[in-house]
C-alpha cells in the first residue's frame, strides 16, 4: 500500500496581510499615486493594481490535497487519489485516468520522451489551448474558501495552461487559487497541471501589482535601478534566490522579468524596470537572477524565467514606448549599437540558461538606423519593419542560429490580436501564422485557441511547427516537476514568505540602493552629537491630492523610527528641513516630460524652493528616471537619490547609521538640449562631456557618480580594526603578524584618544611596514595586505 498523507484539516485562519501604511509608506511614499488609462491596461491584459486584501476569515481547502510519500523518490500530489496507479512496487499518477502508466505520466522516463508522448495523445485544440498565455482572475466572489470555479472557462473550455496572476494577496490565498487552479486542471484530460505567471513582485511597483512591505506578502526589495545602484551582484543572486522560494511557496511558478533593456533613452517612461545603462551591470545582474530564480538548471525548485524585451526595449524614438502606437520603431542611429550594447544582456542570460524570453512589440526602423552588422532582409532594406514578435529575422536568424537560444518565445500581451506594428492590416488569423512561424511559442494577450487552430486548418502552419511550440513548453513544464507535484501548503507559504532574515537581507539591499548626490558643508550625516541642535521641518510632495496626509504619515514613521530627531510642520520653527520628492511618469500615458514639475505631477516646485531657500534643506528624489531637476538642486544643501526605498533605511542613511555606498545606475542629462542632441541608443556616459549635468557643487551627475561621508580618525581606525581582526578570523592574516598588526593597532588606538594624531599616525605608519614586509605572502594573503592597505592609507592621507 502506499502512503496518502493528507493536507491539513479544514481551518479557519485570519489574513495575515493588513495594510497598515506606517510600516514603511510603502504605498504612498515608495509608490506614487498615477493617473492611468485603465481601459488601455484592461485591453492589454493588465489589470490596475488590487490588493484583495481584507479582514474575512480564511477558509482552508488544503485537505483535498494528497502527498504520496515515495520513500526518497519523487513527491506525488495529487486531489483524486484513486487516479494512482502502481507499477515494480512504485507510484504513478494516472493523468488521463485510462488505468495504465503511459510513458508522459512515468517520471523515471527522460523529459524528451515524456513530451513526445504526450503531444502524440493531444488534439489540435488541446495544443492550441496550450499556446496561449492571459490574466486569470481570483474570484472573490465564491463561498467557501474557493477562489476558482469548477467550470473555470479559461482552464476547462479554452484548454489554456498558462496563466497570469496580477494582484496582491496573502500568500495563503495564493497558494490556495494556484492549488485549485491545479485541481481544475488535474480533471481536465490527458491532466496536464497550469504554470501559474506573474510580474515581478518583491518591489514597489507603479505598472504592475500593488507591492507593499506587510506581513504575508513577500520580503521587500529595492526597485530595479536601485538593485544596480548597489553594483553587488551577489546580493542580487542571494535576492532570487530567496524570492523564488517564496513565490514557489505559493505555487507561483515563472516570472516576467527581469527587464534585460538598456537605459539609453533618458525619456523613456519604463527606465524604472531596468538595471540602468551600463551592457555589463545589466548583464552580470540578469545573469545572477537566472541562476538565483532558477538555479543552475531548471528543477522542482526554480521559477522559471521569460527575460524581455528582446532584442532590447530601451532605444526610442524621443521617448516613446510601444504600447502605443506612436512608439513602435526602435532606432539604431549608432553603427553596432545593437549588437554592441542592447544584445549583451540577453547573451548573459542565454549562458545562465534563461527558460523564455519575451520579444517588444516595436520593430527595427530602417530610416532611423545606421549599419548595424546584420544580414540584410533585401538589398534595399536592412530589417523587416515587422514587430520582433513576427520578425523570424531576429528570433530564428539572430537569437536561436546564432546566439544559441533553446528555449521558447513567449509574446508581449496583445503583440499579435492588438499591438502587431508592420502586420496591422493582416488578417487575425495571417497574424497569429506570421508569429507562429517566425518563432514564437506563447502568445500573451489571447485565450481563444481557434486563430491558432485556423492557421493549420488554412494551410498557413505546420502542425509540426506547432508541435515544436508544444514540446518547448511542456518541457518546462515537466523540468519544473509540475507533472509530479503541483501542489503547495497555504500555511507554509505564510511561514516562508514572513522570514525574518530575509527582510533583514532585503533591508541592507534597501540601504546600499542610497546615493549620495550632493553634500555641501557636510549637512549630513545628522549625527547624534549634533541632532539636539536641529529642528526638522519635513513635508512631501508627490502626485497625490493628499501631500499633507502623506507629510503627516512620514512624520509619524520617522519620530516612531528615531526618537533622538525634533520635528515640526512649522518651517519658522526649523533649522532645517527634509523634502521628499517623487515625480512620475507614467507608462500608461505615454508621458516623454522628464523635468520635475506639473509635467511629472509635482505641481509647487516653487514651495520646495521657498524651503531650500529658508533653511538648509535636505532633499530627496525618488529617481525612477533621470530627471531634469536643477531647479531643486541648486537650492538643496543636501541631494539624496532613492529608487523604491524603504523610509526606515534611507533615515538610517540621513542620520549616519549607514554610510552611503550606491552609485548611479544612469547618467542624469544636463537639458533637454542635451538629450535631443543625444544618440538615444549608447549609455549616457559614452555621450559628449556637455551631455551630464554639472550640480551647484561642481560635480557631473555621470553613471558610476555617488558620495559617502567623509569619516573621521575615529571611524576609519575602528574600520581598520574590525577588517584586521576579520582577517585574523578567516585565516588570510596569520603567525607573527597577527600579533604585530594587533599591538600597532593598540598603540595607534591609545593616542588617538589621548588626541594624540601624530603619534597614533606614527603606529598606522609602521602597520603599513609590516604589511609591505611580507613580501611573500607567508603570512598575509595579497587580498588582505591590498585591502588594510588601502584603508590604512586613507588615515595616513589625512
Amino acid at each position: 500500500m502506499y502512503k496518502f498523507i493528507q493536507g491539513k484539516k479544514l481551518t479557519e485562519i485570519k489574513k495575515q496581510c493588513k495594510k497598515v501604511i506606517m510600516s514603511t509608506l510603502a504605498v504612498s511614499l515608495v509608490i506614487p499615486a498615477i493617473s492611468v488609462a485603465a481601459d488601455d491596461r484592461e485591453d492589454l491584459g493588465y489589470v490596475p493594481p488590487s490588493d484583495g486584501i481584507g479582514d474575512e476569515g480564511f477558509i482552508s481547502t488544503f485537505d483535498r490535497i494528497h502527498f504520496i510519500d515515495l520513500d526518497g523518490n519523487a513527491e506525488l500530489g495529487i486531489a483524486n487519489e484513486d487516479n494512482v496507479i502502481t507499477e515494480d512496487g512504485l507510484f504513478f499518477k494516472d493523468l488521463n485516468g485510462n488505468g495504465v502508466l503511459d510513458p508522459y505520466e512515468d517520471w523515471r522516463l527522460p523529459v524528451e520522451e515524456r513530451v513526445e508522448n504526450l503531444v502524440s495523445k493531444m488534439t489540435l485544440k488541446q495544443k492550441a489551448g496550450l499556446m496561449n498565455i492571459n490574466t486569470h482572475r481570483i474570484n472573490h466572489d465564491l463561498d467557501g474558501g474557493e477562489y476558482v470555479a469548477d467550470d473555470d472557462e479559461l482552464i476547462v473550455e479554452r484548454g489554456m495552461r498558462y496563466t497570469i496572476f496580477r494582484t496582491t494577496e496573502s500568500a495563503n490565498v495564493v497558494a490556495q487559487y494556484t492549488n485549485q487552479l491545479q485541481e481544475i486542471a488535474e480533471k481536465q484530460p490527458l491532466g496536464i497541471p497550469v504554470v501559474v505567471t506573474s510580474n515581478p513582485r518583491n518591489h514597489p511597483s507603479i505598472n504592475y501589482t500593488d507591492v507593499v512591505d506587510e506581513p504575508g506578502q513577500h520580503s521587500f526589495w529595492p526597485g530595479q535601478l536601485g538593485m544596480a545602484a548597489t553594483r553587488d551582484v551577489d546580493m542580487v543572486r542571494e535576492f532570487a534566490e530567496i524570492a523564488a522560494q517564496e513565490w514557489r511557496a505559493m505555487g507561483i511558478r515563472k516570472i516576467y522579468g527581469y527587464t534585460a533593456d538598456l537605459a539609453t533613452d533618458p525619456l523613456w517612461s519604463r527606465i524604472e524596470e531596468t538595471f540602468g545603462e551600463d551592457p555589463q551591470l545589466a548583464a552580470d545582474m540578469m545573469y545572477a537572477l537566472v541562476k538565483g530564480f532558477q538555479g543552475d538548471e531548471l528543477g522542482p525548485n526554480s521559477i522559471a524565467k521569460t527575460v524581455k524585451h528582446f532584442p532590447g526595449g530601451g532605444a526610442r524614438e524621443d521617448g516613446l514606448d510601444p504600447h502605443f502606437p506612436e512608439g513602435k520603431r526602435n532606432p539604431y542611429p549608432t553603427p553596432g549599437s545593437l549588437m554592441d550594447y542592447h544584445i549583451v544582456p540577453f547573451k548573459a542570460v542565454i549562458d545562465a540558461g534563461v527558460s523564455s524570453l519575451m520579444p517588444y512589440y516595436s520593430f527595427p526602423s530602417n530610416d532611423l538606423s545606421a549599419d548595424q552588422g546584420l544580414p540584410w532582409f533585401s538589398e534595399d532594406q536592412q530589417f523587416e519593419e515587422v514587430g520582433f514578435t513576427f520578425n523570424s529575422a531576429f528570433i530564428n536568424d539572430l537569437l536561436r542560429e546564432e546566439m544559441g537560444f533553446k528555449g521558447y518565445i513567449n509574446s508581449d500581451t496583445g503583440a499579435v490580436n492588438r499591438l502587431a506594428f508592420g502586420l496591422e492590416d493582416l488578417p487575425e488569423v495571417e497574424r497569429f501564422a506570421r508569429a507562429i512561424n517566425a518563432g514564437t511559442d506563447l502568445i500573451s494577450g489571447n485565450s481563444d485557441p481557434q486563430p491558432i487552430i485556423d492557421t493549420v486548418e488554412q494551410g498557413l502552419v505546420e502542425e509540426e511547427r506547432i508541435d515544436e511550440a508544444v514540446s518547448r513548453l511542456l518541457t518546462e513544464m515537466y523540468k519544473l516537476g509540475l507533472f509530479e507535484n503541483p501542489y503547495v501548503d497555504p500555511q507554509n507559504a505564510l511561514e516562508v514568505v514572513d522570514r525574518p532574515e530575509s527582510q533583514e537581507k532585503a533591508d541592507v539591499a534597501h540601504r546600499k540602493s542610497v546615493v549620495l548626490m550632493k553634500n555641501e558643508d557636510n549637512v549630513l550625516p545628522l549625527r547624534d552629537e549634533k541632532i539636539g541642535d536641529i529642528v526638522l521641518y519635513v513635508e512631501m510632495f508627490t502626485t497625490a491630492d493628499n501631500d499633507a496626509e502623506i507629510t503627516a504619515g512620514l512624520m509619524d514613521l520617522i519620530e516612531e523610527y528615531d526618537g533622538a530627531i525634533t520635528l515640526t510642520d512649522n518651517l519658522d520653527e526649523a533649522t532645517h528641513a527634509f523634502v521628499w520628492v517623487q515625480p512620475v511618469q507614467s507608462m500608461w500615458e505615454n508621458n516623454v516630460v522628464i523635468t520635475v514639475g506639473s509635467g511629472t505631477g509635482i505641481e509647487d516646485v516653487d514651495r520646495i524652493v521657498e524651503i531650500q531657500q529658508t533653511v538648509p534643506t535636505i532633499t530627496t528624489i525618488s529617481m525612477t528616471n533621470p530627471w531634469l531637476f536643477e531647479v531643486i538642486e541648486e537650492n538643496a544643501a543636501a541631494v539624496i537619490a532613492t529608487f523604491g526605498v524603504k523610509t526606515e533605511a534611507l533615515w538610517d542613511v540621513i542620520r549616519g547609521e549607514f554610510n552611503p555606498s550606491g552609485l548611479l545606475p544612469f547618467t542624469i542629462p544636463a537639458s533637454m538640449e542635451a538629450i535631443e542632441n543625444g544618440a538615444g541608443d549608447i549609455p549616457g556616459y559614452l555621450e559628449d562631456e556637455s551631455y551630464a549635468y554639472t550640480n551647484s557643487a561642481g560635480d557631473q551627475y555621470w553613471f558610476g557618480f555617488g558620495l559617502s561621508y567623509e569619516k573621521d580618525h575615529q571611524e576609519l581606525w575602528v574600520e581598520l580594526k574590525d577588517l584586521t581582526e576579520g582577517y585574523i578570523e578567516s585565516g588570510d592574516v596569520s603567525g607573527p603578524a597577527v600579533k604585530q598588526l594587533t599591538n600597532l593597532l593598540r598603540q595607534s588606538k591609545h593616542h588617538l584618544d589621548k588626541g594624540s594624531k601624530e603619534n597614533a599616525t606614527r603606529f598606522i605608519e609602521n602597520y603599513v611596514s609590516h604589511l609591505q614586509r611580507d613580501t611573500n605572502d607567508r603570512h598575509i594573503t595579497s587580498e588582505a595586505k591590498e585591502h588594510l592597505t588601502r584603508i590604512a592609507s586613507v588615515i595616513l592621507n589625512k
